[in-house]
């Protein structure tokens, strides 16, 4: 079974794709799911299914943390 999405792709790497995908005679949609297999295969066994742990905030009891206003792109700056 199939999953559809939508992946946007950098026009050179798309041609590159397309490309590589025509030379091995197969198709885009082939060369992409081989390629997320073998990238997911190298991920070592003792981090395959493993929870990302978030850091946690624990507030007093009744106490809440207000976020209002904060500029969660600042983060990323």
């Amino acid at each position: 079974m199939f999953m559809r999405t939508t992946v946007d792709l950098p026009d050179t790497l798309f041609r590159k794709t397309k490309a590589t995908a025509a030379l091995r005679g197969s198709t885009m949609k082939e060369l992409i799911v081989k390629a997320i297999e073998r990238e997911i295969e190298s991920i070592p066994a003792d981090k395959k299914g493993k929870r990302m742990s978030f850091p946690l905030v624990r507030m007093p009891k009744g106490k809440r943390l207000n976020i209002d206003g904060f500029d969660f792109d600042d983060l990323l700056a």
